[in-house]
């Protein structure tokens, strides 16, 4: 068994606390509002409300605009390929933390 610490921090995650309006996301990820609905339409940001008036975005979707308008911008991909470079890095990250955990319960043994 190793000697290294393993403490975890415990405590709220800041992202999921956060709730932006539509305005608020705008503003604070530098896209347009257009550019915004359209990422909600291609599933790239998850709202909760039913209408643009009522939607309301966590701070995920502040890091998943950002990403986005990054993506758009600098890259030049049209709303379903940057659609779907989230899904991918979503889930590159996904893989990621598994092999991380596998590694640290590895080392543990």
């Amino acid at each position: 068994m190793s000697n290294t610490d393993t403490r975890l921090a415990r405590g709220p995650v800041v992202e999921e606390e956060i709730h932006l309006t539509l305005t608020e996301l705008c503003q604070a990820s530098s896209a347009s509002e257009e550019h915004i609905i359209t990422w909600v339409f291609e599933g790239v940001l998850e709202p909760i409300g039913e209408a643009p008036q009522k939607w309301r975005f966590s701070g995920q979707s502040l890091r998943r605009a950002r990403l986005a308008l990054s993506l758009s911008r600098d890259l030049e991909v049209n709303p379903p390929g940057v659609a779907l470079a989230l899904d991918l890095l979503d889930e590159i990250a996904a893989l990621q933390a598994r092999l991380q955990r596998l590694g640290a319960h590895r080392q543990e043994k």
